[in-house]
């Protein structure tokens, strides 16, 4: 192998390796500088509170439409933070915690740690402090983290429920012996005199080193020093050698590739199937924990795997859940096997409710993006919480998917609108049963009608 191609083999590695954890920083960036959808910009370690549930404006990956969003950026370089919940009385709600490389780390909620009050210590890697009695500690596993609520909201008429339980949702800082309240370090700022082609790796090359991941990881990391990613001080991608540079950008070119292909539905999957994608998220192998599952069932056993099925599941539902949270299932084909289109209409027929513990509900998004989309009625899910739905006598639900609005009552209440063009709908089950995650339980699929 000649050296360019090896250069080009490590760079297709490195960004399969490295995009997760850049997608993720480039996202907390963002939020910080212009916010998401209806959830305004905040700095680091405060809470930013959407106050509608997401729209056809909110620019995320696979948003969801069922919950409104809390989500705080962590930085505790400055020290420890004390997170208060509140008592959400019965009520569906997630908190999920989620490192620099994208993994999930731990959860509060309904599931997790019921709905009760309670108070956490969130603490930066290796700290070595004592917390005051009966306050438990959340490790993170990287300096800088995010936290995504979730409060399962019932529609508008619901909004001032959950706008409570939002302000009471806070973080302060730990004051206790002088162990917070530092300045922050924030994310590492890329040089800009970097060619926009080498980006990507001088953010990974900076951020690994800021946040670097566990020590298995690190050791993998140490194959990516011919890239330069393992370099200090000043950027090696500034004045790049026109040769390597151009090796680098077609390697990162064919990491590109991977993961786009990887994250394609399977081929040989029988056309108009759902992929539940129970184990989409299950690359977090070192740090579990509150919350989480630790149990060899939820961890892909295989490092190398791991990290491209992790670097799917950022592209294509950055800040997703562990299945046993919540069942993210897509399909981008009818029964008949063919693409689906707002050129056509179709049905989703349930003989029976999916076995959850919660609750349930079919989004849709385009099949670009993966972005909902702007529709006439601002409807953009449906499921077992809509009002107004019609049922049959036997008990079974027909959902109708078109662009145009049926005529007939008893569609336009089950009448979940389409883009003109090809989509992607996504079902999600809330604390799924057994049956689900087993996989004994079989979504229907999309009729053409």
């Amino acid at each position: 192998m000649t050296e360019a191609a090896t250069l080009e083999a490590l760079a297709a590695d490195a960004y399969v390796y490295g995009y997760p954890m850049v997608f993720d920083l480039t996202m907390v960036d963002r939020f910080h500088r212009d916010g998401m959808g209806s959830l305004p910009a905040t700095g680091f370690n405060r809470f930013s509170h959407a106050d509608k549930l997401g729209g056809a404006g909110t620019e995320f990956v696979s948003v969801n439409n069922d919950t409104v969003y809390s989500v705080a950026q962590l930085d505790l370089s400055g020290g420890p933070l004390i997170l208060d919940v509140p008592d959400a009385d019965g009520a569906y709600y997630v908190l999920q915690f989620v490192d620099a490389w994208s993994n999930n780390f731990a959860y509060l909620g309904r599931r997790a740690t019921g709905t009760r009050a309670q108070r956490r210590l969130l603490v930066p890697p290796h700290w070595r402090g004592t917390p005051e009695p009966g306050l438990e500690v959340i490790e993170c596993p990287t300096a800088v983290a995010t936290v995504i609520g979730r409060n399962a909201c019932d529609g508008p008429a619901d909004l001032l429920r959950v706008r409570a339980l939002q302000q009471q949702l806070t973080l302060t800082p730990l004051e206790s012996g002088g162990e917070s309240g530092g300045e922050c370090a924030g994310l590492p700022e890329p040089d800009p005199e970097v060619p926009e082609q080498l980006r990507f790796l001088e953010q990974l090359r900076l951020w690994a080193a800021q946040f670097p991941p566990a020590r298995p990881d690190v050791e993998y990391q140490q194959r990516f020093a011919p890239l330069g990613l393992l370099d200090t001080g000043a950027s090696p991608y500034r004045n790049p050698a026109p040769d390597w540079a151009a090796a680098l950008a077609r390697g990162l070119a064919e990491g590109r590739r991977r993961v786009e292909q990887a994250g394609r539905p399977d081929p040989d999957q029988p056309g108009g199937d759902w992929a539940l994608n129970l184990h989409l998220f299950d690359f977090n192998l070192d740090h579990l924990g509150p919350g989480t599952v630790d149990d060899p069932q939820w961890r892909i056993p295989d490092r190398r795997a791991a990290y491209l099925t992790r670097a799917v599941a950022a592209r294509t539902g950055l800040w997703g859940n562990h299945a046993y949270e919540a069942v993210y299932a897509a399909t981008y084909r009818d029964a008949e096997g063919r693409p689906l289109t707002g050129a056509c209409s179709y049905t989703l027929r349930f003989d029976a409710p999916p076995p959850v513990d919660a609750f349930w509900s079919l989004t849709m998004y385009d099949a670009t993006d993966y972005f909902l989309v702007p529709n006439p009625v601002d409807r953009y899910s449906i499921g077992d919480r809509t009002p107004g739905l019609v049922y049959g006598p036997d008990g079974s639900l027909t959902l109708v998917l078109r662009h145009e609005r049926p005529e007939d009552p008893a569609e336009a209440a089950n009448w979940l609108p389409t883009p003109a063009g090809e989509f992607r709908p996504m079902i999600r089950l809330y604390q799924p049963g057994a049956a689900v995650l087993d996989g004994t339980y079989r979504l229907p699929q999309i009729r053409p009608y």
